[in-house]
């Protein structure tokens, strides 16, 4: 404790508003966060969620296309503790994945402190404790707060930010030009050419409904990239996956899904999509690259209604090796940052929510309460 009051020493400290945070904070009340904080909760800990918006799962309610479903069965995407209801089909829709969200963050009494937007974040040498700065804003008042803490979870997603890339003359451009985070339907694109930068899962969803809007979009794609199907013979192609990968090595699971695949879908290469050499599984693993899987897009590409082409520039996407990214030093743990979309944040939230659970309640039992002098402006959060 006598360390924690070193803290006052720095000439910002009575500047803002100070809050000790009796247990983590958890930075983002997306599905990594809520998930965190519920398995938390079932640990006995005390905890803080920290969101920039002023919704829960802001990406999902704010930066998604009408038409998205969820790419993997339900039973690979429900969070700890607390399955989908039992009545949502097995690809729950944009809309339902919202409802699932919001009644799992009222299941577990996930009150995030929303319009707080962390801004730094370090961890004191000298205290062994994390100060979080952040800028908490309503219509009309801006006010900077402080949270002191012994642990913290970052929880902000993989996609929390835009990436336009640079492109030569796109300043110039007399068209309209639009992140796939703005966009909602095809419905305002009509007759319209549209050209569609990228072959992800978000891409190929959108290219198709722009087709069933009837404009003309064309798709241009950077590298080769594996389209699988959704579902193989009736079983989705992610649950095959993991099956196989249970018992067989992953290139030879990497063999049956593609043979599997081809299939299926035939061949793809004469329509302009190259395969890469690795398999789909193992640039998973190893790239962080997730395959395509395909749910109509590919047979508007074989009937030429979305026409494709080559993009030349590819860049990196920097991540610890799979399992072992969730826990960082003094204190530090990310959640959501593995690639494995819901079923691999989930994860991460119980590996995240047990570590410091052990640790916390071997030192509840042995902390004797006492009271200590503190600055009125110091406020204690439980």
């Amino acid at each position: 404790m006598e360390n924690l009051f070193r803290l006052a020493d720095h000439e910002d400290f009575f500047a803002r508003r100070c809050i000790m945070v009796n247990g983590p904070i958890i930075v983002g009340a997306g599905p990594s966060g809520l998930a965190t904080a519920a398995c938390l909760r079932d640990q006995g800990v005390p905890f803080v969620v920290l969101e920039r918006a002023e919704c829960i799962a802001s990406l999902w309610q704010k930066r998604t296309y009408d038409r998205l479903k969820l790419h993997l069965p339900k039973a690979f995407c429900q969070l700890p503790k607390l399955p989908f209801p039992e009545d949502f089909p097995e690809y729950p829709t944009k809309r339902q994945f919202i409802d699932y969200l919001e009644s799992y963050a009222k299941h577990f009494e996930i009150n995030p402190k929303f319009n707080s937007c962390v801004q730094s974040a370090r961890y004191d040498e000298t205290s062994g404790f994390w100060r979080v700065k952040t800028v908490t804003s309503t219509e009309s008042t801006r006010s900077e707060v402080e949270y002191i803490c012994r642990w913290l979870i970052v929880a902000t997603g993989e996609n929390a930010e835009c990436v336009v890339p640079e492109i030569d003359g796109l300043s110039e451009f007399g068209g309209e030009v639009m992140h796939a985070c703005e966009y909602k339907s095809g419905e305002n694109f009509r007759g319209k050419k549209v050209l569609v930068v990228g072959c992800g899962n978000s891409g190929m969803e959108v290219s198709l409904d722009l087709c069933n809007h009837n404009a003309f979009p064309s798709m241009v794609v950077r590298s080769s990239v594996h389209v699988m199907p959704r579902e193989i013979f009736g079983k989705s192609t992610f649950e095959l996956a993991v099956f196989l990968l249970k018992w067989l090595p992953v290139w030879l699971a990497d063999k049956l899904l593609l043979m599997f695949s081809w299939l299926v879908l035939g061949s793809i290469e004469k329509y302009g999509l190259k395969r890469p050499s690795m398999g789909p599984m193992e640039m998973k693993n190893v790239e962080g690259k997730t395959p395509v899987l395909d749910i109509g897009a590919l047979d508007k590409i074989k009937s030429g209604r979305i026409k494709e082409g080559d993009f030349f520039s590819k860049k990196g996407f920097p991540k610890q090796p799979f399992p072992h990214g969730w826990k960082g030093n003094a204190g530090l743990y990310a959640v959501g940052f593995t690639r494995r979309g819901l079923s691999g944040a989930s994860n991460d939230a119980m590996r995240i929510a047990r570590d410091i659970g052990n640790v916390w309640k071997g030192e509840t039992k042995q902390v004797q309460k006492r009271t200590t002098a503190c600055h009125r402006r110091c406020i204690s959060q439980f």
